[in-house]
């Protein structure tokens, strides 16, 4: 008897082989190793402006500042067409090999002559030679590339990883928890990495500091193409922009018909069956009521067959909820932004605050002076697990208190402000010993930097945590994208600071407080004005919260003990990655 195989039986096989660790193993390699690339550039890039093309302080941190905005604004364009058009898989599979090519072309202008400014032995760069406009052209060029290469891999990463667990099973959900964990551990061991051994190697030469991150993005170009065979592939759904826009004109159509306050079973809603990828159906929530209209079945919407006439004016319960989960973290996320500022701003002056000072460990050994905001991810590398393992459980087991995602975000808004108040200090001790011609210890700017990393302990982890758990499956994409590009709106928020500061905080006899002179200029000052409007901010971000609605489902299981100081009520914790 011939026995003929099914060939769905064999689709099923082929799947089954499919995912787990073993695909994990290379996509994690993959967004590694294109970390160490990326961060190994930008860890080091305002002293290779200033030293090798020979930027004015202000002038560097505005290439910074527009370069990192740009970087952090495109990771919004890659998940867009990533959900809409060619999958997660073809997204980093592209972006990758931009984020290689803008890592060779750094390269080259640090190997060829003619694509950077000649050497300049004067101890002030400022009166060397200028770069010229091809010498620019070909830097912003390679910096394009990569924040390109960053837009494509940075959104669909993680969930590229999500998708190879099989979250309907006990197994997949492990996996996927403990793929988070993973993710964490790489990055902050990417950090430390960049920001110490890479940067040493670039005060020794700046080919040899950008040739090592080059061949690590190449090897991870070959190692995801290596997986291919592993990965489970999940086509693209479409446009949430679409499903955005129909429910705004299906509400908008239906404008004038009146809706209870309450659901009273008075007006019936179109509710169909969520579609099988989607792991949680949203019921219809009191807020933004306005919205629910597009839901609303009259007369003519529905066809013989029970489906939408026209998707244009009828929309269901859940695009309409979805909608709404959109509507409320907008105000949540724009409140982030002034505490990543800080960040940014320290950052982007404490390389020239360290060059100031005393950076001797031992008589033989100068600390470097982009590595000294290690000490950032030092603090968050041995806090979370602090905060993960014994505070959690501690709080937890004599109190029956847990942080909640908004409180860990407004504790970390705190710590922003307690750091730039911090740093105005130190700097202000600082310029006064250097007038008495003594050197400050660089040691004292670990106080400003520990805060700082307090600060992306609670209030970056738990932005991210808090995009994931409130946007739908689908939007997972969009979800990662929002924080960095509250990345971009700060770094276009801080050049905006930066150039108007520059610009009015002077007078002809006083110079302003950003002068390429530290000892001349206020840097204490710029950072006193940032701390104050972090105090803004909290208060802005306090309102947002007590009036934030968590997104309902099952999965929203809450108690009395958990009752937040914010009079809202939290969503169980969940255990998403830090970007």
């Amino acid at each position: 008897m011939e026995i003929v195989e099914d060939s769905n039986s064999r689709k099923t096989l082929l799947e089954k082989k499919r995912g787990g660790w073993r695909a994990i193993t290379f996509i994690l390699g993959n967004e590694t190793l294109e970390k160490l690339g990326s961060v190994g550039v930008s860890a080091n890039l305002m002293l290779y402006l200033r030293n090798v093309f020979h930027m004015e302080p202000v002038e560097a941190s505005n290439v910074y500042y527009l370069w990192m905005g740009l970087t952090n604004f495109a990771p919004l364009l890659g998940a867009l067409i990533s959900d809409a058009y060619i999958g997660r898989f073809k997204t980093i599979a592209c972006a990758s090999f931009f984020s290689l090519l803008g890592l060779v072309t750094v390269t080259l202008t640090a190997c060829l002559h003619q694509l950077h400014p000649p050497p300049c032995k004067n101890p002030r760069p400022d009166e060397c030679d200028d770069p010229n406009k091809l010498q620019l052209w070909i830097l912003f060029l390679a910096l394009g590339f990569l924040s390109i290469g960053s837009g494509g891999i940075r959104p669909c990463s993680i969930p590229f990883g999500v998708d190879q667990f099989d979250q309907r099973t006990e197994q997949g959900l492990k996996g996927m928890a403990s793929f988070f964990n993973w993710y964490y551990l790489t990055l902050t061991m990417v950090l430390i990495f960049s920001h110490t051994v890479v940067v040493y190697l670039q005060t020794v030469s700046w080919v040899i500091g950008f040739i090592i991150p080059t061949a690590l993005m190449a090897c991870a170009v070959v190692m995801f193409f290596v997986g291919m065979r592993f990965y489970v592939y999940v086509k693209p759904e479409g446009s949430i922009f679409s499903g955005i826009a129909r429910v705004i004109v299906a509400a908008r159509k239906k404008r004038n018909l009146e809706i209870p306050a309450v659901d009273d079973a008075t007006v019936e809603y179109y509710d169909p069956p969520v579609k099988p990828g989607v792991l949680s159906k949203l019921p219809l929530s009191s807020q933004f009521k306005f919205l629910d209209k597009g839901a609303v079945i009259v007369e003519g919407d529905l066809t013989s067959e029970g489906v939408p006439a026209n998707k244009w004016w009828l929309c269901s319960i859940q695009e309409v909820e979805e909608v709404k989960c959109l509507i409320r973290v907008v105000p949540v996320w724009s409140s982030g932004i002034i505490s990543i500022v800080a960040m940014t701003s320290q950052v982007t002056f404490i390389v020239f605050q360290a060059m100031k000072m005393d950076r001797h460990m031992g008589p033989h050994f100068e600390i470097p002076a982009a590595s000294v905001t290690v000490i950032s991810y030092i603090t968050i590398g041995i806090w979370l697990p602090i905060y993960d393992r014994l505070l959690v459980p501690s709080l937890w087991r004599i109190q029956k208190f847990r942080f909640t995602l908004l409180q860990r975000m407004g504790i970390g808004i705190i710590f922003a402000i307690l750091s730039m108040f911090t740093a105005g200090f130190v700097e202000g001790v600082r310029r006064t010993q250097a007038t008495e011609r003594t050197q400050m210890s660089v040691f004292w700017l670990a106080l400003p930097l520990i805060l700082m990393g307090l600060c992306e302990s609670f209030n970056f982890i738990g932005q991210i945590e808090f995009f994931n758990s409130q946007f739908p499956e689908h939007m997972r994409s969009i979800a990662n994208s929002l924080f960095p590009l509250s990345f971009a709106a700060a770094n276009y928020l801080s050049s905006l600071l930066v150039t108007t500061v520059h610009k009015f905080s002077g007078t002809k006899d006083q110079p302003d407080w950003l002068n390429k002179d530290l000892d001349k200029g206020k840097l204490d000052y710029y950072y006193y004005l940032i701390a104050g409007l972090g105090v803004v901010n909290f208060v802005y971000f306090w309102y947002c919260a007590r009036s934030y609605q968590y997104k309902a489902g099952p999965q929203m299981e809450v108690t009395k003990e958990e009752m937040s100081f914010l009079d809202i009520e939290p969503n169980q914790r969940h255990d998403h990655l830090r970007c």
